[in-house]
């Protein structure tokens, strides 16, 4: 079979590296295709070369730009790419613009078309990663779901007959890169001025809702900044931009500011820290995964399996518990394996397999 994965932001490059794995294992030709949307090197490059992915075969190029620019580019660029590999199936992954110009190109294309992370559902119609999703989930021939909650909320849009329970291949990422971080003998700072033999918490922000509104975004650094043990704050370039363009500093109080992490490093990050403060949908299942608390600055979740046991807290910047939540303890509630076993991307490639005979 002839496999193309369509990938452009960080998250993606990271489930892409065990699909692409299980798919050479298995002798399968897989076509890689970067749309651009996350070109900045430390988003980008550093996650082929440190995941052991194969250099795209084809780059986009499409940048950034609003959602409908940023989407019209992509599809553009896509329509010519996927007619002259023919696929046997095109294969996005996630919620992002990358994945509904890949699943719009397929569709009109007459392709077959598989969505990995199939089902998630947050509820928030604000979000634009959820028309992505529900748009993507609707035109998917193959819808692989990562949980049985996935799978209920595709059942419950009529979608039953297309869906399949795989894994959370992120998993498969995960715990790979875990055993690579507990093998250091010397931990490395997440972020200059942070002790890594000292408690520290991670955060990252930079969904829209949090840093597009200069009130809300001052109020996050804020509380972070007056928490009393030091926040290592991975700065994705969109909150750089947001804080500088607003007048606001990210160095001030406990917030020491870094780079975005190379995925394993991002593991080994979590694992030291006490904890993590996000609106990241997968840094939530990763601190969980990890054992560590997760605080998690939006309102609602598409991972909601974290909530158990209080593993994840959603909450937001204003509230006057912020800090307690924060700075919980470990919850003793036993995690289970809601997410699978960490061998998803093989059940993915027998799914694709199956459904194209």
């Amino acid at each position: 079979m002839r496999i193309l994965s369509v990938v452009g932001a960080r998250p993606q490059f990271v489930k892409l590296a065990p699909v692409a794995a299980a798919l050479a294992e298995a002798g399968h030709e897989h076509v890689i295709v970067h749309t651009g949307q996350h070109y900045d090197p430390e988003l980008s490059e550093v996650f082929f070369t440190g995941l052991g992915i194969a250099p795209p075969d084809e780059r986009l190029a499409a940048g950034s730009g609003g959602h409908g620019a940023q989407t019209g580019a992509m599809l553009t660029a896509l329509d010519p790419v996927l007619s002259r590999h023919a696929p046997d199936w095109v294969l996005v992954y996630g919620d992002t613009n990358s994945t509904i110009a890949g699943a719009l190109s397929a569709v009109k294309l007459h392709l077959p078309l598989a969505h990995l992370e199939a089902g998630l559902r947050s509820g928030n119609r604000r979000m634009p990663e959820e028309h992505n999703r529900v748009l993507t989930d609707h035109a998917a021939d193959l819808l692989l779901a990562p949980t049985p909650q996935a799978v209920l909320n595709l059942e419950r849009e009529g979608l039953a007959d297309r869906t399949v329970l795989v894994g959370d291949v992120m998993v498969d990422a995960c715990l790979h890169a875990r055993e690579q971080a507990l093998a250091r003998t010397e931990p490395e700072p997440p972020a200059p001025g942070i002790d890594p033999s000292q408690p520290y918490l991670l955060a990252t922000i930079h969904r829209a809702e949090n840093t597009d509104d200069p009130e809300r975004l001052g109020e996050i650094l804020t509380v972070l900044a007056a928490l009393p043990v030091p926040v290592a704050l991975l700065a994705h370039p969109r909150l750089r931009a947001r804080a500088a363009e607003y007048g606001l500093e990210l160095a001030q109080g406990a917030i020491r500011p870094g780079a975005p992490q190379p995925y394993a490093q991002l593991i080994a990050a979590v694992t030291g820290s006490a904890g993590v403060v996000t609106d990241s949908g997968g840094l939530q299942k990763e601190a969980y995964l990890l054992g560590r608390p997760c605080t998690t600055v939006r309102s609602e979740t598409e991972w909601p399996e974290t909530l158990t046991g209080g593993w994840n807290t959603l909450i937001q910047a204003g509230d006057p518990r912020f800090a307690e939540t924060v700075l919980r303890p470990q919850p003793v509630t036993a995690r289970g394996e809601p997410f699978g076993d960490g061998h998803a991307a093989a059940r993915v490639v027998k799914e694709l397999e199956r459904a194209a005979r």
